[in-house]
């Protein structure tokens, strides 16, 4: 794989195991990885790649330097509210 190639492809800190975190990301060994993992594990999914601050052993300076190789994914769009058809009308009330 050529180095352009690689530095497209950015790790979802999402869905990445920690192997894949160890390897793809700067300063960032195996127990910074396997915190992400956990952090993940019980707090839900990174919003924004900022949010990895909030686990132990990782600051700014690590998301800002693994800023472009990282993503947190595509987030579902919010489902459309529905029309004003679907919403039956009021009942009027006697």
């Amino acid at each position: 794989m050529s180095f352009a190639a690689w530095t497209a492809e950015r790790i979802n800190i999402n869905t990445a195991d920690a192997a894949a975190l160890e390897q793809g990301l700067t300063n960032v060994g195996p127990v910074k990885a396997q915190a992400i993992v956990t952090y993940r594990r019980q707090h839900g999914p990174f919003l924004r790649v900022e949010d990895l601050t909030r686990v132990k052993g990782i600051g700014t300076a690590t998301v800002e330097r693994n800023r472009q190789r990282m993503t947190v994914g595509t987030r579902q769009a919010p489902t459309a509210a529905p029309s004003r058809q679907d919403v039956p009308a009021p009942v009027p009330r006697r």
